[in-house]
């Protein structure tokens, strides 16, 4: 058992590393393409590989270990300048990355799964062979003493070179602090300075005062030694120029013989003190751990409605005083549950960054796989979901934008040739809507044409030739079945997965898609989903004998309608509401239940949207509001639609949960006649 869990923390901590390394390799790509690196961002990413090579041979993952050390090598050579930072290097790094998140994501469910990896060592290697040593010919100009040179790393000799030859100015801070406070005074100095110059090496010195320690500082940058000594702050620190003026040799601390034994013990003592406390107040936490805690907090509020009608029982039968008590001690447990609730909920909320992050590597690669230049636009992306929905959500996205890059956005020359830029752009954008969030994605493609959509629909039976669709209408059938606009295969969007896929997938989180497209100018879809799954408030319906529940969040108002308000239109029921058509849907018809032997003058209709949509669901009587914990149908039951699970309402009642994203597709192509 510790074994496994100690398995699990390290693929999760893996997962995490390389998570940020595929974000820093974006940035490194856009380097590539054109401009100067950050040399810390390519530190980095080397560090990165370097960790997870060490954490991974520490627990027995010894191709995630060597494949990471491969890595290493790779960055190690780019970092030090022997090998150019080019599209086809990063290309080779994303392809490892790749090959890390197959082998950690597989070891999830199986330690011994792997992949053959000889092919991407032998593209390393090829490349690892072409390492050219550095010349010496622009240290001539550096006033530098040679030990100094014996105590710099070989990357810090690299550093130096690359901006000598860059022709910046090479400083020399030199500070003295106390040894009490050294390790925060140093990093004010490299903060005060970040992103006017390089910090290339960090010497300590010999210091003449036994209490105090020294450092110097060897820095790289564009501007003068005035400019950078007016950043910093202190009488203990002065700037000079080693190219320009005749500079003092610098003396490292291990160089120099004996110096201060005492003063060099206090450092140690202090950085290791230091370091005991952690820098982050983060936690990770297992998101079954997290369900859990939320079926408690289910249970806990199904017994708070039982004493809350224990209590209305006992004023009933006449015991005021003591149902009093009970109402208001009711009242507190309420709300104490419902701060309990939230909090649990906050925590299983995560930013949609996570995702979009993910996705951005995705356009990156494919677009490079079909030799298209494609740009990203991400906004919102400090939105909010659940985590499981986020994690249930990556695969139609994923589908979503392979069918953006494949089928919608243009090559270059025909991008050109029709006045666009060169460079498409996918757009990921997401917002909170009240208790949902919408996320659009949007190309600048090719867009689709309707009447192409009609004739494929037509020829292969889903529509009859003449029947009259909106353009809605017409774009809904692109998630039927086996519709496709393209009569051949594609290595991204082909292999029997199509938009239908993406469109059960969505209603299975009680969600809902739809699609707009301008021909020449592009494709948008939206989904909108619930912000999460778990505890919902619920208006409490019932239909012929039966009770459901539908989320309150997606319910806009409720009405008492007569009969006689309600038309027909294109064989759908429906009643005006303030100038607007509002088409109907019946439960028992959804539900095939049996019809009452009289028809009622009346009815209640629950109106309910989402996204642009409204649709009235018609039900017998509104028995109110309550919260209830929805628990997935079993697996016998998941091809059942327009339901998004069960929920107890405490009075050893099982109902269903209407998908009301699920039930407003459904029934608006006229679908209504689900059947449980």
């Amino acid at each position: 058992m510790a074994n496994e869990r100690a398995s699990k923390e390290f693929l999760a901590e893996a997962e995490e590393i390389i998570e940020k390394l595929h974000l820093d390799l974006v940035a490194l790509g856009d380097c590539a393409d054109g401009g100067e690196c950050d040399p810390e961002l390519l530190n980095g990413i080397f560090r990165g590989a370097h960790s997870l090579k060490g954490i991974s041979g520490m627990f027995g993952f010894d191709d995630i270990a060597e494949l990471a050390h491969h890595l290493e090598n790779l960055l190690d050579s780019l970092r030090m300048g022997k090998i150019a930072l080019n599209a086809p290097v990063v290309e080779i790094l994303f392809g490892g990355l790749e090959m890390l998140s197959r082998l950690v994501g597989g070891k999830v469910d199986n330690e011994r799964f792997t992949v053959d990896l000889a092919p991407l060592f032998s593209r390393i290697d090829e490349i690892l062979k072409d390492d050219d040593a550095e010349g010496e010919d622009v240290w001539g100009a550096l006033q530098l003493d040679p030990e100094i040179r014996k105590a710099l790393t070989e990357y810090e000799e690299h550093r130096l070179l690359e901006n000598l030859k860059k022709k910046r100015n090479i400083l020399r801070v030199n500070a003295l602090f106390p040894l009490h406070s050294f390790d925060v005074d140093l990093s004010g100095v490299h903060a005060a300075i970040k992103g006017r110059a390089e910090v290339i090496s960090t010497l300590p010195s010999a210091s003449s005062e036994p209490d105090k320690i020294a450092f110097q500082l060897l820095v790289a940058t564009s501007e003068t030694a005035d400019s950078i000594q007016s950043l910093l702050k202190g009488d203990s620190l002065d700037v000079e120029d080693l190219l320009h003026e005749k500079a003092a040799c610098i003396v490292p601390a291990e160089i120099e013989a004996p110096i201060e034994k005492e003063a060099a013990f206090a450092a140690n003592d202090a950085i290791e003190n230091s370091s005991l406390r952690s820098i982050s107040q983060t936690v990770r936490v297992d998101i079954e751990k997290l369900d859990y805690l939320m079926n408690i907090v289910g249970e806990l509020v199904l017994s708070k409605s039982a004493i809350a009608d224990f209590a209305d029982r006992l004023k009933a039968e006449g015991d005021s005083e003591r149902s009093r008590d009970l109402q208001k001690a009711t009242r507190t447990l309420e709300r104490r549950l419902y701060e309990l609730q939230k909090g649990v909920m906050e925590v299983r909320m995560v930013p949609v960054s996570q995702l979009f992050d993910k996705l951005n590597r995705i356009v990156r690669r494919i677009s490079s796989e079909h030799g298209k230049k494609v740009e990203i636009d991400i906004r919102g992306a400090e939105t909010e979901l659940d985590k499981l929905i986020m994690e249930r959500l990556s695969d139609p996205l994923v589908h979503i934008i392979r069918n953006a890059i494949d089928h919608g956005i243009e090559s270059s020359a025909e991008r050109l040739a029709a006045g666009k830029p060169e460079k498409g752009t996918i757009s990921l954008w997401a917002a909170q809507k009240g208790n949902n969030v919408a996320i659009e994605v949007r190309d600048d493609g090719r867009g689709i044409d309707p009447e192409q959509v009609r004739r494929k629909a037509v020829e292969r039976g889903l529509v009859s030739d003449g029947i009259d669709l909106s353009r809605q209408d017409i774009f809904d059938l692109i998630f039927s079945p086996g519709f496709s606009t393209r009569d051949e295969v594609s290595d991204l969007s082909g292999r029997g997965v199509g938009m239908d896929v993406v469109k059960s997938n969505i209603a299975e989180l009680s969600g809902m898609v739809e699609m707009d497209s301008r021909v020449g100018q592009g494709t948008s879809i939206t989904i909108t989903l619930p912000i999460t799954l778990a505890i919902i408030k619920a208006l409490i319906v019932r239909s012929r004998t039966k009770t459901y529940a539908i989320p309150i969040s997606s319910v806009l108002e409720t009405l008492m309608v007569h009969t006689s308000k309600v038309r027909t239109i294109e064989r759908r029921e429906v009643i005006d509401l303030r100038q607007n058509t509002l088409p109907l849907v019946h439960l028992s018809k959804v539900f095939d239940l049996p019809a009452p032997s009289a028809p009622p003058d009346s009815f209640f209709v629950a109106v309910v949207g989402l996204a642009e949509k409204r649709m009235g669901i018609v039900v017998d009587e509104l028995l109110g509001q309550q919260d209830v914990v929805i628990k997935s149908l079993c697996a016998s039951l998941s091809f059942v639609k327009g339901i998004a699970g069960a929920a107890d309402l405490g009075n050893n009642k099982t109902i269903l949960v209407i998908d009301v994203g699920g039930l407003m597709s459904e029934a608006l192509r006229g679908e209504t006649a689900l059947h449980v």
